[in-house]
């Protein structure tokens, strides 16, 4: 199979980081284009949640522009380029597919992860704890999600979800004790990695579901905005538990 677009695309970004093409493309480094890998992603995500397949097409787009930008930069470093790239993914899910690829005989989902786990740690002998891996870069939720789930696969876990409950209610009440800004800050820091756990035991992804609480609470918020009838600053609390039950109303009759 030929992919004559993906070529094009490489060599359009060879040709913009070159002496003759873009200042901006030029001046770019694997630093500067951290915080827009991050945001790409994201949008990506976006539209998926958006069920928006144009839109998901465009993101998706922008996404491999900045996997192509990196392995130009790092080919220029001598380092590696994009086909160095695509033959390590190659040769990475080829040997974690033994079961697609090899002659290994899986019953289940659960005997397929169990194998890429094992399959991993073989890849990385370097890693000495359970701990090591998991990314500096991701947000806070995403990484707790990841550090419970670690703790988890070697047996650290509550005996039921009751004792789960039993433990975020205790973190709440260890945030009413704390004492100083500094004892407030770790007390909260527990709640919400209790909260992820608790997440995790009902097989939510926490990053989603925030993620989701974020967009209702901001369509709340606009529907209320456009059933103000007077500058939101003036209105009293009382005024505003109105609102908000009128604009959540509203939006689930829309439904």
């Amino acid at each position: 199979m030929n992919y004559p677009e993906i070529e094009k695309l490489i060599e359009i970004i060879d040709i913009l980081r070159s002496p003759n093409g873009c200042k901006w493309d030029r001046e770019q480094t694997h630093d500067t284009l951290k915080r827009n890998m991050l945001e790409e992603a994201y949008e990506a995500v976006d539209a998926i949640n958006d069920n928006d397949a144009k839109h998901l097409k465009e993101e998706l787009g922008d996404v491999l522009l900045q996997v192509v930008l990196h392995a130009q930069i790092s080919k220029e470093a001598g380092e590696f380029n994009i086909e160095d790239v695509a033959k390590t993914l190659n040769e990475k899910l080829i040997h974690r597919h033994p079961h697609v690829f090899g002659d290994v005989k899986v019953q289940n989902t659960q005997e397929i992860l169990d194998n890429w786990e094992k399959l991993k740690k073989e890849e990385k002998p370097h890693r000495k704890s359970i701990m090591d891996g998991i990314s500096k870069a991701q947000s806070a939720l995403m990484s707790a999600q990841k550090i419970s789930k670690k703790a988890v696969s070697v047996g650290f876990e509550w005996p039921d979800e009751q004792e789960l409950m039993k433990c975020v209610m205790s973190e709440f009440e260890e945030f009413k004790n704390a004492k100083t800004q500094d004892e407030k800050e770790d007390e909260f820091g527990d709640i919400l990695f209790a909260v992820v756990n608790l997440a995790r035991w009902n097989k939510i992804d926490a990053e989603q579901a925030l993620l989701r609480a974020n967009k209702k609470f901001m369509a709340r918020f606009r529907t209320m905005e456009e059933l103000a009838t007077k500058d939101l600053n003036k209105y009293t609390l009382e005024e505003w538990d109105t609102l908000w039950k009128q604009a959540k109303k509203r939006l689930e009759d829309k439904v």
